[in-house]
């Protein structure tokens, strides 16, 4: 179930849903924020997954669409909900709490690089050029300045809360490059069986540590988590699917970088924060580092 799609050229509506998508993904961890105050993590990326699930099979049944519930199909479902939703969303719901916002996007930020490298070795159209690598770390750069290098200054502490968002931003990493080389359905079925799975990886967990009908969360944190499944989880993955065999691993896996450039802009429109110089030389840079990984495929 080799099925590797040779991207095309990329379009304006590549790009536009490409920022799209880090929207979608940047707001998450707003929302995170906000629900992670009286969610604990295995509940919310329960609570996440299960209503990005119900909200695709409602589409899927709408157009006419079955979900294949064989051996094969199964199993694919299974690894990239484990990877690309369960095990990245609940590492990053506990990372939160322990670390920086800042020190979080930076350690996040090793997921183009690693997508990158794993696209070189796996993926026979995605070399890792010298052009390439230029544009990844222009885009990394982008990151630093927007984080400021004082926010690497937490490494000496909360060492479990660091190592558990880098094995968030592998798992990203190695589900984008895998996804390259196994998209076997169209994207709504990869989006509902991969969702469904990811809900069922968490559900025993959330079940046995979090004790979920214990919890009495208010209501921004249900609202919250709501929002989660339905926008950037549900649409997101949605947008993941549609644009990965379009433009690629590599150049897909830039969302990234737009993530926390994201949270600051949402933080000048709705916290009344302000719009600084290192927001604008970070959206520079990380615009740069996407033109060139573009312009070097």
């Amino acid at each position: 179930m080799n099925n590797i799609s040779m991207p095309g050229k990329v379009a304006w509506s590549d790009y536009c849903l490409i920022a799209l998508t880090g929207l979608l993904w940047g707001s998450a961890f707003l929302l995170i924020k906000i629900a992670i105050v009286t969610i604990p993590p295995y509940t919310l990326t329960m609570g996440r997954m299960g209503v990005a699930t119900m909200a695709l099979f409602v589409v899927l049944i709408l157009r006419g669409q079955q979900l294949p519930l064989d051996r094969k199909s199964l199993a694919l479902f299974a690894f990239i909900g484990l990877f690309g939703s369960a095990l990245p969303f609940t590492l990053i719901n506990w990372g939160e709490i322990h670390i920086p916002s800042g020190l979080a996007a930076v350690l996040m930020g090793i997921m183009p690089i690693t997508t990158a490298l794993l696209a070189h070795f796996f993926i026979p159209d995605e070399p890792f050029g010298w052009r390439k690598a230029i544009g990844i770390f222009v885009g990394f750069g982008g990151l630093l300045v927007l984080v400021g290098i004082d926010a690497v200054s937490g490494f000496d502490s909360s060492v479990t809360a660091q190592i558990a968002m880098l094995c968030a931003a592998a798992a990203y990493a190695i589900t984008t490059t895998f996804t390259r080389l196994r998209v076997a359905h169209p994207g709504l079925i990869m989006a509902t069986g991969s969702s469904m799975m990811g809900f069922l990886w968490v559900l025993p967990l959330a079940l046995v540590y979090d004790r979920p009908w214990s919890l009495t969360p208010d209501l921004m944190g249900v609202s919250a988590t709501v929002l989660l499944g339905l926008l950037p989880s549900a649409v997101g993955i949605l947008l993941f699917f549609h644009l990965i065999s379009r433009v690629g691993a590599t150049i897909f896996s830039q969302v990234n970088y737009l993530i926390p450039l994201v949270g600051a802009f949402l933080g000048v429109v709705f916290l009344g924060e302000a719009l600084n110089w290192q927001l604008i030389s970070a959206l520079v840079l990380v615009l740069s580092g996407i033109s060139i990984v573009t312009l070097a495929r």
